[in-house]
């Protein structure tokens, strides 16, 4: 019973289990699960690349210290064992020389037996009769060593790898070997002590570890100083980051004064702001079109209601008003589906209806209507179109209708708008040419641009949201619209259509509201 609370408010497995261990069963409500989902949830900080570098660093320092003083001591500790061994070697072989010589035994037991209690003996010896008894010894040997510790003189090792033996703080080698004189074997057992080399090892060790502790330090110091030096460069781009604001979107870091690394940043940096420049000059020029664009009709319509108003006017009169302001109403309403068409085009949400349908007839359906229009001026629209095209038929329409109302616009009474179509290299090419007075070269580059208009004292009709429509249309095709103009000849604008292979795949339209 205990578990269906936590099922009912969606926790994980990993919560569940987290809270039946630690909560009794029954007692799991909504103040404890809240509790631990919120130390689950918490989120982690972000890690430092300086504590990393630091910690990286000073670890591969340690290891490389560890491993160096660490072959060091085993091969000065190694060393000095080696020279024992040798030096046990070299007396256990004068014993043997001398047992081995006539009258040798009484010369070393009278050696033995003279030897001083007190002194501090390097090499402990003792020599056995055949019958096991104790002819002599170095004096206490038999305190530290007795005969029974030693090995055997079948299975004695050899004095270059002898038998070690511990008793208190003591270190001892022990050899024995069998020797004969005057005719009899006698036990030779020899005892070197160790225990000043283990002392000096153990030492050696403490201070090797010390300066271990002593280089990790000085690495962990070292990392941190090298890491300062090495990301301040970074400090510096942050430095000079947070300097630049929506008015100083001008300044850029520069390629040329970072170190290698962080060019490739600082030109990432410097293209992102020059697209944040261009984007906010480009809002601010479209805020202060779109200002304009809406003050003159809201103006006229203020102005005629005002004007009206102020003395009793005839049907007529009111009539011809609200005529007129009803033209203006048409104008702003038209401003603002043209805006809500081309927000929707920028932040599409849904697949845009394609298909492939014949160029020439649905160029024929909307030169026709616009037909009557131009035969009043003595204009003449020629449909050239052919091939096929792959796209929206209700966005292609409308894309055709704002280039043949902007031709006719331009164009001079008696004047020929051209529409031409022909499919080639997987796409389809749609150009409109007009004979009107043309555009100059500095302005073909804005055109497509919101509100933009050639004649800057906007005296001319239209909102200037034409170009730009037919622009989001071709992009959201996967196509691409582009104009050329000549003074005093006309202008072309050409739009390209990919073909149903080469479309982009997602090209999308928001739902009509």
């Amino acid at each position: 019973m205990g578990e269906g609370p936590l099922l009912a408010i969606g926790r994980s497995k990993t919560e569940c289990g987290f809270l039946s261990r630690f909560l009794p069963s029954g007692e799991t409500h909504t103040a404890h699960a809240g509790a631990v989902r919120a130390v689950l949830q918490r989120p982690t900080r972000p890690r430092s690349i300086a504590s990393q570098l630091v910690l990286l660093f000073t670890l591969a320092a340690a290891l490389l210290l560890f491993c160096g003083l660490g072959t060091f001591y085993l091969i000065v500790v190694r060393h000095a064992f080696e020279e024992d061994n040798q030096f046990l070697a070299d007396r256990l072989s004068a014993l043997e020389r001398e047992l081995s010589q006539s009258g040798g035994l009484g010369r070393l037991t009278a050696t033995l037996r003279g030897a001083h209690e007190n002194a501090v003996e390097a090499y402990w010896v003792r020599v056995i009769n055949p019958s096991g008894k104790i002819i002599a010894e170095t004096p206490q040997m038999s305190v530290f060593l007795p005969p029974s510790v030693f090995p055997s003189p079948t299975a004695a090792p050899s004095p270059f790898s002898p038998k070690n033996y511990r008793i208190g703080r003591k270190l001892f080698s022990l050899v024995a070997t069998s020797e004969e004189t005057d005719g009899q074997p006698y036990l030779l057992q020899v005892a070197q002590d160790r225990s000043s080399d283990k002392q000096f090892a153990t030492q050696f060790a403490l201070v090797l570890g010390s300066a271990l502790l002593l280089g990790i330090g000085l690495s962990a110091i070292i990392a941190i100083a090298v890491t300062k030096r090495g990301l301040r460069p970074l400090q510096q781009m942050t430095q000079s980051l947070e300097r630049i604001d929506p008015n100083h979107l001008n300044e850029r870091l520069g390629r040329t004064t970072w170190p290698r690394e962080l060019q490739p940043v600082a030109t990432a940096f410097d293209e992102m702001l020059g697209r944040l420049e261009n984007s906010f000059t480009r809002l601010s020029q479209f805020s202060a079109d779109l200002a304009h664009e809406l003050r003159t009709p809201i103006s006229n319509i203020r102005g005629q209601a005002e004007v009206t108003l102020t003395r009793p006017r005839t049907s007529e009169d009111y009539r011809n008003v609200i005529e007129s302001i009803t033209g203006e109403c048409e104008r702003l309403s038209g401003i603002v589906e043209n805006l809500l068409f081309l927000a929707r085009a920028e932040a599409a949400d849904r697949q845009i209806e394609k298909d492939i349908f014949p160029a020439r007839p649905a160029i024929e359906n909307i030169a026709s209507y616009y037909r009557t229009i131009a035969e009043e001026r003595g204009i003449s629209i020629t449909n050239e179109g052919g091939g096929d095209v792959y796209a929206d038929p209700l966005l292609f329409d409308r894309a055709l209708s704002n280039l043949l109302d902007n031709a006719l616009r331009f164009t001079p009474d008696r004047g020929k708008i051209t529409i031409r179509s022909h499919s080639k290299n997987g796409r389809t090419e749609l150009a409109v040419e007009d004979t009107g007075c043309g555009i100059a070269p500095h302005h073909l580059l804005r055109i497509f641009d919101r509100f933009y208009r050639v004649d800057s004292s906007r005296s001319s009709k239209g909102t200037g949201l034409g170009l730009a429509l037919v622009k989001s249309i071709t992009d959201l095709h996967g196509g691409s619209a582009t104009a050329t103009s000549e003074l005093n000849c006309g202008t072309t604008v050409t739009l390209i259509f990919p073909a149903k292979n080469n479309s982009v795949a997602e090209n999308k339209l928001p739902a009509s509201s």
